[in-house]
């Protein structure tokens, strides 16, 4: 049937938009659009959703039922959701390695005292010549072998400085850990970007559901009142046996499509659940619908120069191609010398009492004349690197140019959808209440009445589908200007 055929078209195009939700571009479709997210996510036949941010750290559990607004629904996503919270441990990793890659252009400072007490056999240190001197002298003799020197008493307490004057090496590893800490935070930022997008999907997605069994139940209670009419006219005599099959079977069509919309809204709010961090068996009621409001436009020049600015995926690729520069140079400076400053200053002597100023400085140059192809090997490995970091840029400036033409072509479309949609929906109201008042006519059998309520069952699909589809649009549209966040609040306004 007709309703059958767009709802498996339907709940396979939702797949896709789950299985697409973090790869970070959105494709077109059929009649529809795909949302767009950073990972490689994957939805199984289950309804959940695989990678970090389809799951989250449950929160604590709330009494009663609570109520989530897709405002709220997001603000618990981006505190909840793994994708964020992986993001941001990526960057107190980046802080440790820019710390290692610092502290080699630092001073290093050790104090080491120490007192140590030693008596050592001069046999034991080769000293031979020395003990056959001792053989000879009076009260030693035999004893020679076994003679030990000592105790010798020592004291140093002492600060050490250790300073890099000149390393080209360090110094430009330094900056390229400095780009890598800027790359990991725009990555943080691009996270909250798909949690945004994922999110609002899923919140979507629940909404569309809620319609489906609305409209579901809608179609049962008509059904039912056919039936009934059809009933009464077998009864009276009127119509034959067959009507009243006809309306029957449709009425259970209608029965079985409202328990298949309960169950898939009961699943996709478990997925919600589940991706906002929601207590497991928490239950929540939405306060948001999606209802259309219409999108003020933005020309393709005015998105792209946006989304160059404001794509945190395309500032953090930037930042790893110059991170990739630096590297490189750092690599080549292998070849180079370097010059380390040493100083120390303290005390030491025979005992504590006795000691006296002691200091040691020392400027070392270092110069490399043959290390192997230790360095040749660091500099085709920074080139690799180099080389995939323009490619990737390149390939990304290319992909946001690719995210915003389809975001904007996917809402005119969808715009235009939810126009016809909804005229249609009219349209097939209008004619299953005349093919109702025929038949109680007795002008017609059950079949055109039949026919009718197919026709209202896909018009009311259709317009959920382009509804859902509309919204996803500006969703999309906002992750593709790299600010999905401030979209929500500007596209969305609530109930």
């Amino acid at each position: 049937m007709i309703f059958n055929g767009l709802r498996l078209r339907s709940l396979l195009l939702a797949g896709l938009l789950a299985g697409l939700l973090v790869l970070g571009v959105t494709a077109a479709r059929g009649q529809g659009l795909s949302g767009a997210a950073d990972s490689g996510a994957q939805q199984s036949p289950g309804g959940n959703v695989g990678g970090p941010f389809a799951s989250s750290v449950p929160s604590n559990a709330v009494p009663g039922v609570l109520p989530v607004s897709l405002q709220e629904a997001i603000d618990r996503g981006l505190k909840q959701n793994l994708g964020p919270l992986f993001s941001n441990n990526n960057i107190t990793s980046a802080q440790g390695q820019h710390l290692e890659y610092l502290s080699a252009l630092l001073p290093n400072v050790t104090a080491a005292p120490f007192m140590d007490s030693s008596q050592i056999n001069v046999g034991q240190i080769g000293f031979t010549g020395l003990l056959t001197l001792l053989a000879q002298l009076p009260g030693i003799g035999s004893h020679a072998p076994g003679v030990s020197i000592g105790p010798f008493n020592y004291f140093d307490a002492r600060v050490s400085v250790e300073q890099s004057v000149f390393n080209w090496k360090a110094i430009n590893g330094n900056r390229a850990s400095r780009e890598s800490l800027k790359a990991a935070k725009y990555s943080y930022q691009d996270a909250r970007d798909v949690v945004v997008l994922a999110v609002g999907n899923a919140y979507l997605l629940v909404t569309a559901d809620a319609a489906r069994i609305d409209t579901a139940t809608a179609e049962v209670m008509t059904a039912q009142a056919i039936f009934d009419q059809a009933t009464d006219q077998v009864t009276a005599g009127t119509s034959p046996d067959i009507d009243a099959l006809r309306a029957k079977v449709q009425l259970q069509t209608r029965e079985q499509q409202l328990i298949q919309a309960r169950n898939n809204f009961a699943i996709q709010k478990l997925v919600l659940a589940r991706a906002i961090g929601l207590a497991p068996g928490q239950e929540f009621n939405l306060t948001d619908e999606s209802p259309y409001q219409p999108f003020a436009g933005i020309t393709l020049d005015d998105a792209l120069t946006r989304a160059y600015a404001s794509r945190a995926d395309y500032q953090a690729a930037m930042a790893d191609l110059r991170g990739a520069e630096l590297a490189r140079k750092a690599a080549a400076a292998g070849y180079l010398p370097s010059f380390a400053a040493n100083a120390d200053y303290g005390v030491g002597g025979a005992t504590t009492a006795a000691a006296s100023q002691v200091y040691d400085v020392r400027g070392t140059l270092t110069i490399p004349i043959f290390q192997g192809r230790t360095v040749r090997g660091d500099i085709l490995q920074a080139d690799a690197r180099l080389e995939q970091s323009r490619e990737q840029l390149d390939s990304l400036r290319a992909q946001i140019d690719t995210d915003v033409r389809t975001a904007l072509l996917n809402l005119q479309s969808s715009a235009d959808l939810v126009t016809v949609a909804r005229s249609n929906m009219d349209l097939a109201a209008e004619s299953l209440t005349q093919s109702r008042d025929r038949f109680v006519a007795g002008v017609t059998d059950t079949v055109e009445v039949v026919q009718a309520q197919e026709t209202v069952a896909a018009a009311n699909e259709q317009y959920i589908g382009s509804l859902y589809n509309f919204n996803l649009a500006k969703l999309s549209l906002a992750r593709s200007l790299g600010a999905a966040e401030a979209g929500v609040r500007e596209y969305f306004q609530g109930k």
